[in-house]
């Protein structure tokens, strides 16, 4: 099984001549080498940024932005495509055995920004760190549910890392061997955590190897700029191996917490992109048709109980935990108060994830006045109403949004149920290491699909994942998911775990995703077929007004 990466030379010539003209500085103005179109002689592309990114560190990264960043200044073995298929990235092709247990990538010859060769080893220390429990990655889990060999007894049982197996068989060769066949493979590849690092870097400058003057990278920008709570930068990276095809000389990320705020600098121009407020699509896409998107997106909205042993006490009653979701009239908050497009979700996985078969949810069915009288029932039942009112704070990160959808759940329970939920807002970082520690009682809840297949939303319910914050334990959710692991066909595993978290309602799903965005029509390139919504910089471009 190989993948084949083919470029067209003419295509590269012209390629080169446009982007010789604009790293000049001339002003006689250049054309995209296939579209044709008269390109902007200002190449920089400058995007919103909802908070600080906490670390840049490839096997520490965790966040959908940070990740995004990340995939500019490194490049792992494949990257996605526009639709998001893997394409090749450092691996040219990969060979895969008999029993479909051993992949061998092949790599190309490329460098790292700082000239040094990106070889085999770059990617053998990178894996071994991100599972070495020393790293403490929050997405060692990730590293775990890869199946590769050994992983789970460096976890578990004290295992050397170096005996993960991954190998390089020579500079250009790398090679994975797993448990079980696991067909989605590739596609895991593509995710931030398995990502190359440049050892040396790493062992010479510890956790400041990543600042702008320490960092080496071999993405196709270099972080120039990166002040914590303000703005990052990256600029082109002459050594990228494909610098020649890169028509973006600048990213700037500027950190604007309030969206309202980023709205008003968009249309300032003082930004290419910024995220629609809650609420305002509808409109925007009137005013501004060819720059406000609604995009599908593989990512849910949650809120998550905290059943963990300092949790509230009320929240091990499951009668609580399905009053409060069956509430929950999920259609005004996609209709009244998101207004992007957003489905209402009543399972944990996006129900576009694909091969995914959705079990039969009774409450879901029900209208909205059967659910209320339903959680009416259930919380009287638990010894809570108007005159005994179940009471506990709501934890959300600083978002206008976030705020807007927990002040009308919040009102919502109130007026059905009696319920006193006291709204708590924390910047990003706080929020993260809140969850982290179980300081909460029940907070708001993301999760974008790392690649598109059920699991990379389920492994978050078995009880050893990271991002389990709430600590709900079931052995038969934990059997399901490791059973999955070497199925021919998972799906009815799947099935199954999500019907075991409806009966138990660890989470209360609100809704799915859509990535609402406003775009200026000058900047192209754009994944908007992606489901994902995997992005390179390297991609995109800037046209003439």
């Amino acid at each position: 099984m190989n993948i084949k990466c083919d470029i067209n030379k003419s295509a590269l010539i012209l390629a080169i001549s446009a982007a010789s003209s604009l790293m000049s500085g001339a002003v006689v103005a250049a054309n995209h080498p296939v579209t044709g179109e008269v390109l902007a002689s200002d190449q920089s592309f400058t995007y919103r940024l909802p908070d600080g990114i906490a670390t840049l560190d490839p096997q520490l990264v965790s966040t959908v932005e940070g990740s995004t960043i990340v995939r500019d200044l490194f490049e792992g073995l494949l990257n996605q495509d526009e639709l998001g298929n893997a394409v090749p990235g450092v691996a040219l092709s990969y060979d895969l055995s008999e029993d479909k247990k051993t992949y061998t990538f092949h790599l190309r010859k490329s460098n790292w920004s700082n000239g040094d060769p990106v070889t085999a080893h770059d990617f053998v220390y990178a894996w071994r760190r991100a599972i070495d429990p020393a790293t403490a990655s929050p997405y060692v889990w990730y590293m775990e549910i890869m199946g590769i060999k050994n992983g789970k007894a460096i976890l578990n049982d004290g295992m050397d890392p170096n005996a993960l197996g991954v190998e390089a068989v020579d500079d250009y060769t790398f090679r994975v061997t797993l448990d079980a066949p696991i067909p989605y493979f590739p596609s895991m590849v593509t995710r931030a955590t398995t990502f190359p690092t440049h050892r040396a870097t790493v062992e010479k400058f510890g956790d400041e190897w990543t600042r702008p003057e320490n960092i080496v990278s071999n993405g196709a920008y270099k972080l120039t700029n990166w002040t914590l709570k303000e703005k990052s930068i990256r600029e082109r990276n002459s050594e990228y191996w494909n610098n020649s095809e890169t028509i973006l000389e600048k990213v700037t990320a500027l950190v604007i917490d309030d969206e309202n705020q980023a709205l008003l600098r968009y249309k300032a121009g003082d930004l290419d992109k910024t995220n629609i407020p809650a609420g305002q699509y509808a409109s925007l896409e009137k005013t501004n048709p060819s720059e406000a998107y609604s995009l599908p997106r593989l990512c849910n909205y949650y809120y998550g109980f905290n059943l963990s042993d300092n949790g509230p006490e009320a929240f091990k009653d499951v009668r609580v935990r399905k009053a409060l979701s069956y509430a929950l009239d999920r259609n005004v908050i996609v209709k009244n108060v998101m207004k992007g497009g957003e489905p209402p979700a009543y399972t944990f996985t996006p129900t576009a994830t694909l091969g995914f078969k959705a079990p039969y949810i009774d409450y879901a069915q029900w209208p909205q006045k059967q659910r209320d009288a339903e959680a009416v029932k259930l919380l009287a039942e638990a010894g809570y109403g108007k005159s005994n009112p179940l009471k506990f704070e709501m934890l959300y990160n600083t978002s206008e949004s976030h705020k807007k959808v927990a002040t009308v759940i919040s009102q919502m329970w109130k007026q059905k149920l009696g319920v006193q939920a006291v709204l708590v807002n924390q910047e990003w970082k706080t929020f993260l290491d809140s969850r982290t520690k179980q300081a909460f009682e029940l907070t708001r809840g993301a999760f974008c699909g790392a690649y598109n297949e059920a699991s990379t939303f389920l492994d978050l319910a078995t009880s050893k994942a990271n991002y389990n914050y709430g600590k709900w334990k079931n052995n038969e959710v934990d059997r399901l998911m490791e059973e999955a692991k070497t199925s021919a066909d998972p799906s009815a595993n799947y099935t199954q775990v999500e019907r075991l978290m409806s009966e138990e309602m660890p989470v209360i799903p609100v809704y799915f995703f859509a990535g609402t965005y406003m775009i200026h029509d000058t900047l192209k390139g754009w994944p908007t077929e992606n489901i994902q919504q995997i992005t390179y910089s390297r991609e995109f471009y800037k046209t003439a007004e």
